[in-house]
Order: C-alpha cells, then sequence, then structure tokens
C-alpha cells in the first residue's frame, strides 16, 4: 500500500479549508484517510499553516509521497529540512544536538520572515486606511466650500434683486413729496 500526503478539502463553496493528511494513494480526495497531520487556511494573508512536523516526518521516514502541493507545505514549514537532518544523523554526518540547533535556527529565521511580513501587511494595510481617510476628507472640504460659495451667490444674487425692488418704492416716495 503506497501512502500519500495530501490536502483534504473541507470548508465552503469559495472558502476552502485544508486537512493534511496520510491517505492511502487508492482512496478518494475526501475520503478515508490514516492520519491527520494538521491544516491549511490559504484564506488568510498569510496562509495559516497548522501542522504535527514529528508526525509529519514520521510519515516521510515510512516511505510517504507527498503530493507537489503538500510538499511545498511541508517545506515551508520546515519538515523537509528536519527529515533530511535525521537522515544525516542516521548516517553519522551530524548529532542529534547540531541536527536541533541547525532546525531551531531556521525555525527562527523563518518565523521573522514570516512576521516581517505580518508587520509589512499591517503596515500597508493602515496607510491604505490612512490614504482613503485624508481623500475623503478632501472631498469633504471642498463640498463644503462649495456648499458656502453657493450659499455666498445666493445671497449676493438676493441683495441686488431687494435694492432694485427698494429703489423704485424710494423713487415713488420723492415723487409724491414733490408733488
Amino acid at each position: 500500500m503506497s501512502v500519500k500526503i495530501r490536502l483534504q478539502r473541507h470548508g465552503k463553496k469559495g472558502k476552502p479549508f485544508y486537512w493534511v493528511v496520510a491517505a492511502d494513494a487508492r482512496s478518494k480526495r475526501d475520503g478515508k484517510y490514516l492520519e491527520k497531520i494538521g491544516t491549511y487556511n490559504p484564506n488568510t494573508n498569510p496562509a495559516t499553516i497548522d501542522l504535527n512536523v514529528d508526525c509529519a516526518v514520521k510519515w516521510l521516514n515510512n516511505g510517504a509521497q507527498p503530493t507537489d502541493t503538500a510538499k511545498a507545505i511541508l517545506s515551508y514549514k520546515g519538515v523537509l529540512l528536519k527529515h533530511h537532518l535525521e537522515g544525516g544523523i542516521r548516517k553519522g554526518a551530524l548529532t542529534q544536538e547540531q541536527a536541533d540547533a541547525k532546525f531551531a535556527t531556521w525555525l527562527d529565521a523563518k518565523t521573522g520572515k514570516v512576521d516581517a511580513k505580518k508587520d509589512g501587511l499591517s503596515k500597508v494595510q493602515a496607510d491604505a486606511k490612512a490614504k482613503a481617510f485624508k481623500a475623503e476628507q478632501d472631498v469633504n472640504a471642498k463640498r463644503l466650500a462649495a456648499a458656502a460659495q453657493a450659499e455666498a451667490d445666493a445671497i449676493a444674487a438676493a441683495a441686488p434683486a431687494a435694492e432694485e425692488v427698494e429703489a423704485p418704492a424710494a423713487e415713488e416716495n420723492n415723487e409724491e413729496t414733490q408733488a
């Protein structure tokens, strides 16, 4: 029986959510599986991956073959590196402590990169929000200025008309006093 490490789709339409599972290669995509190794949520940015590294390494040591997408996920989380380091331990090239130190160093660097990406995304999002707010304030200021100008024009247009109405009345009063 050949074992594959692959994704099993869950979630609703348009919002996929995957389980990373070790399954018999002959079973259906969303069918029976041997063991659930972790989860993968591509809906978040960056994608959320929760993986049991030791369990995945155990399946790789037993000969499980990851699919292309599962291989990318395993590589991203360091499972393939840990599997590689364990091969070095078996051959005698490394000690367990050296392998653990290398893996911890790699994991710290990877965590730093992911945190930097999250910080960059939040900064970009905050900048976009600030820019949109500034644009909205400019539009509101222009709208208020245009309304004030229109009101001033309306008052100015009404004032000469009132003077014209008062002027003929004043002329009639002058004529009456002269007669």
